[in-house]
Protein backbone atom coordinates (compact mmCIF):
# COMPACT_ATOMS: atom_id res chain seq x y z
CA UNK A 1 0.00 0.00 0.00
CA UNK A 2 0.68 3.68 -0.67
CA UNK A 3 -0.26 6.08 1.93
CA UNK A 4 0.08 10.24 1.90
CA UNK A 5 0.34 12.43 4.69
CA UNK A 6 -0.33 15.81 4.55
CA UNK A 7 0.84 18.83 7.00
CA UNK A 8 0.81 21.82 6.93
CA UNK A 9 -3.08 23.33 7.30
CA UNK A 10 -4.63 25.96 9.26
CA UNK A 11 -5.77 29.63 9.13
CA UNK A 12 -4.27 32.42 8.17
CA UNK A 13 -5.19 36.21 7.52
CA UNK A 14 -5.85 37.61 3.88
CA UNK A 15 -2.00 37.97 2.62
CA UNK A 16 -0.47 35.43 4.59
CA UNK A 17 1.71 32.40 3.63
CA UNK A 18 1.25 28.90 4.58
CA UNK A 19 3.48 25.77 3.47
CA UNK A 20 1.90 22.59 2.98
CA UNK A 21 3.88 19.43 2.74
CA UNK A 22 2.94 15.72 1.34
CA UNK A 23 4.69 12.75 2.27
CA UNK A 24 4.53 9.28 0.63
CA UNK A 25 5.08 6.30 2.25
CA UNK A 26 4.55 2.27 1.49
CA UNK A 27 5.90 -0.26 -1.19
CA UNK A 28 6.43 1.27 -4.20
CA UNK A 29 9.61 2.02 -6.85
CA UNK A 30 8.39 5.50 -8.24
CA UNK A 31 6.03 8.27 -8.42
CA UNK A 32 5.62 10.13 -11.65
CA UNK A 33 4.24 13.38 -10.96
CA UNK A 34 2.86 14.86 -7.39
CA UNK A 35 0.32 17.73 -7.08
CA UNK A 36 -2.09 19.48 -5.35
CA UNK A 37 -5.49 19.75 -5.58
CA UNK A 38 -8.12 21.94 -3.75
CA UNK A 39 -12.15 21.86 -2.98
CA UNK A 40 -14.32 24.65 -1.46
CA UNK A 41 -17.72 24.00 -0.60
CA UNK A 42 -20.18 23.19 -3.13
CA UNK A 43 -17.58 23.69 -5.92
CA UNK A 44 -15.39 20.72 -7.78
CA UNK A 45 -12.12 19.99 -7.20
CA UNK A 46 -9.72 21.90 -8.91
CA UNK A 47 -5.82 21.12 -9.91
CA UNK A 48 -3.81 23.52 -7.74
CA UNK A 49 -0.39 22.86 -9.33
CA UNK A 50 1.18 20.12 -10.07
CA UNK A 51 5.38 18.71 -10.50
CA UNK A 52 6.62 15.46 -12.27
CA UNK A 53 9.70 13.92 -10.95
CA UNK A 54 11.86 15.66 -13.69
CA UNK A 55 10.40 19.05 -12.03
CA UNK A 56 8.27 20.53 -14.67
CA UNK A 57 5.49 22.40 -13.14
CA UNK A 58 2.00 23.71 -13.92
CA UNK A 59 -0.08 26.06 -12.09
CA UNK A 60 -3.77 26.91 -12.05
CA UNK A 61 -4.12 30.55 -13.31
CA UNK A 62 -5.74 31.87 -10.43
CA UNK A 63 -2.53 30.47 -8.37
CA UNK A 64 0.17 31.72 -10.75
CA UNK A 65 2.92 34.02 -9.21
CA UNK A 66 1.28 33.28 -5.43
CA UNK A 67 1.71 29.79 -5.24
CA UNK A 68 5.18 27.51 -5.75
CA UNK A 69 5.62 23.95 -5.94
CA UNK A 70 8.44 22.01 -4.90
CA UNK A 71 9.38 17.83 -4.82
CA UNK A 72 12.17 16.44 -3.09
CA UNK A 73 12.25 12.76 -4.51
CA UNK A 74 14.72 11.46 -2.30
CA UNK A 75 12.47 11.99 0.54
CA UNK A 76 9.00 11.62 -1.81
CA UNK A 77 7.96 14.34 -0.46
CA UNK A 78 6.53 17.64 -2.36
CA UNK A 79 5.55 20.96 -1.09
CA UNK A 80 3.40 24.17 -1.84
CA UNK A 81 4.28 27.30 -0.69
CA UNK A 82 1.76 29.43 -0.84
CA UNK A 83 2.06 33.38 -0.35
CA UNK A 84 -0.49 36.40 -0.59
CA UNK A 85 -3.54 34.28 0.26
CA UNK A 86 -7.07 34.77 -0.55
CA UNK A 87 -9.63 34.28 1.27
CA UNK A 88 -10.73 32.55 -2.47
CA UNK A 89 -8.13 30.23 -1.80
CA UNK A 90 -10.00 28.49 1.08
CA UNK A 91 -10.85 25.20 0.50
CA UNK A 92 -9.69 21.45 1.67
CA UNK A 93 -6.44 21.06 -0.03
CA UNK A 94 -5.77 17.39 -1.24
CA UNK A 95 -2.29 15.66 -2.51
CA UNK A 96 -1.79 13.35 -5.10
CA UNK A 97 0.54 10.74 -6.41
CA UNK A 98 0.29 10.22 -10.10
CA UNK A 99 1.03 7.07 -11.64
CA UNK A 100 2.49 5.24 -8.67
CA UNK A 101 4.68 1.75 -9.79
CA UNK A 102 4.14 -0.34 -6.85
CA UNK A 103 6.80 -3.41 -5.98
CA UNK A 104 3.68 -5.34 -7.48
CA UNK A 105 4.51 -3.62 -10.54
CA UNK A 106 0.89 -2.02 -10.98
CA UNK A 107 0.53 1.12 -11.26
CA UNK A 108 -1.68 3.34 -9.35
CA UNK A 109 -3.27 7.18 -8.55
CA UNK A 110 -3.97 7.74 -4.37
CA UNK A 111 -4.64 10.60 -2.93
CA UNK A 112 -4.09 12.18 0.65
CA UNK A 113 -6.96 12.47 3.14
CA UNK A 114 -6.63 16.51 2.26
CA UNK A 115 -5.93 19.03 4.81
CA UNK A 116 -7.95 22.23 5.39
CA UNK A 117 -6.61 25.89 4.74
CA UNK A 118 -9.12 28.95 5.57
CA UNK A 119 -8.36 32.29 4.88
CA UNK A 120 -10.01 35.11 6.86
CA UNK A 121 -9.21 38.14 8.98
Amino acid sequence: QVHLVESGGGLVQPGGSLRLSCAASGSFFSINAMGWYRQAPGKERELVARITSGGITNYADSVKGRFTISRDNAKNTVYLQMNSLKPEDTAGYYCKADRVVLISRSIIDVWGQGTQVTVSS
